[in-house]
């Protein structure tokens, strides 16, 4: 059942150019801008994202190698995003439900959300080691959203007119083999320009060092002491777009209960 609601969304995925997307976007945030967007950190680079009536799941995990102190993301959602089909970020196979899901790059409308995929390398040789990866960009609740799930090469001017300049950017800072380190991540940063940033894929707090090739959000953090960094005491913040920051970005962490 889930490989044949794979394909059949995969075979519906190119449904609009560039310029219609980008219309579409825009009239989403125009007619969802009276609602909250509740975002919910769920471990690794996995989130929920609870607005206009949806529920948007990105990247599930099995709880193994980086993953293995995080709960698994077995959660309720209307669509899921997943960025490749590594146990890290695309474990669908752990989710209730019937949701729609999304795995390959192009331009959708799924029950009401445009949504665009943006195809990248998974690591610094081309993809030839891990394949590629899929960053989500969507608008919710009048608040526009960029994925880059485990984004490893610099973006190319393609790929920066596809993303925009997000409200709100999750970015992988932890390095290792298929994913930005902390000074990649803050040159992604610098070029998308967004809001609010998120990083994501870094070694948990209670891993050991060693048991994972993932450096921790620390070094991150301390390359964007110009920006102004929350430290959040729990898992999930609401937003709504009127009181998103004027100057950015602000970069926000969440705390797992472990």
């Amino acid at each position: 059942m889930r490989r044949r609601q794979l394909l059949e969304l995969a075979r519906s995925g190119a449904l609009f150019g560039l310029g219609l997307a980008g219309t579409t976007w825009a009239r989403q945030a125009v007619a969802q801008g009276a609602q909250q967007l509740r975002i919910q950190y769920l471990g690794h680079m996995c989130f929920l994202f609870s607005g206009a009536g949806k529920r948007v799941l990105v990247n599930p995990f099995r709880a193994l190698g980086c993953t293995q102190r995080y709960r698994v993301p077995a959660v309720s959602a209307d669509l899921v995003l997943i960025s490749s089909r590594l146990l890290d970020e695309g474990a669908i196979d752990v989710l209730p439900g019937n949701p729609q899901i999304l795995f390959e790059p192009g331009a959708y409308n799924v029950q009401g959300l445009t949504v665009q995929g943006i195809r990248s390398p998974h690591d610094l040789r081309e993809g030839r080691r891990f394949g590629d990866n899929v960053a989500w960009r969507w608008a919710q609740a009048g608040i526009t959203i960029l994925h880059l799930g485990g984004a490893a090469a610099p973006l190319t001017l393609e790929q920066r007119i596809l993303t925009g300049s997000p409200d709100i950017l999750f970015v992988p800072v932890g390095g290792g083999a298929k994913s930005y380190n902390a000074q990649q991540a803050a040159e992604a940063v610098k070029a998308l320009n967004p809001k609010i940033v998120v990083p994501t894929q870094y070694r948990a707090p209670n891993l050991a060092e060693g048991s994972c090739d993932l450096s921790s959000v620390d070094e991150f953090l301390s390359l964007m002491q110009g920006s102004t960094i929350r430290r959040g005491n729990g898992d999930s913040l609401t937003l709504t777009p009127g009181r998103l920051p004027d100057k950015g970005p602000v970069v926000q962490t969440f705390a797992y209960r472990f």
